[in-house]
């Protein structure tokens, strides 16, 4: 899977990056949680560890600033 970011948008096009973001990422969480519950994992679970991970991610570089 390629993942292929272009330059970020103009400060007035905020939805324009978050739709980006989703469908630059959308494959790839998917593909992850798909194999994860094949596994045996809980989807709740996983969709769950993401949105720690990304806000964990988000409060470090808040830390860096």
């Amino acid at each position: 899977m390629e993942i292929n970011f272009n330059a970020p948008p103009a400060d007035d096009a905020a939805i324009d990056m978050s739709a980006e973001c989703q469908s630059q990422l959308l494959p790839l969480v998917r593909e992850i949680v798909q194999a994860a519950v094949a596994a045996g994992w809980s989807r709740d679970d996983v969709l769950l560890a993401f949105v720690e991970l990304a806000w964990d991610l988000y409060e470090k570089r808040r830390d860096d600033l």
